[in-house]
């Protein structure tokens, strides 16, 4: 498999910046960004991150903007996920004298 891909970004090739611009004087064109998918920003512990897909963050949020819905649609929720937690409030002293706060502490059932 190779080390490389092109940015899924759909306006990768519009943005106007150099690492963009290919061709010879008179036949330039503006092309897809390529990815090293092998680079540390690109890897993950189990499989490649959804990074080594993008070039940078712009195109990602281009990709995702546009493919939203479909994306939403894989899992919809119409309902909200909840986490059984156990809620111990603590009145500590610190200083010198009568000074105290309120210590909020939450932790997971």
């Amino acid at each position: 498999m190779s080390e490389w891909n092109y940015c899924h970004g759909p306006n990768c090739h519009t943005y106007h910046t150099q690492s963009r611009i290919r061709g010879v004087k008179g036949n330039k064109v503006l092309r897809t960004r390529k990815i090293n998918s092998s680079s540390w920003y690109s890897q993950d512990t189990f499989d490649k991150s959804i990074y080594s897909n993008f070039c940078d963050m712009r195109c990602l949020m281009d990709y995702l903007e546009k493919h939203k819905r479909q994306v939403l649609a894989i899992e919809p929720r119409s309902e909200p996920l909840e986490t059984p937690i156990d809620v111990v409030k603590e009145t500590k002293q610190y200083g010198y004298g009568d000074r105290t706060y309120t210590d909020t502490i939450i932790t997971e059932r």
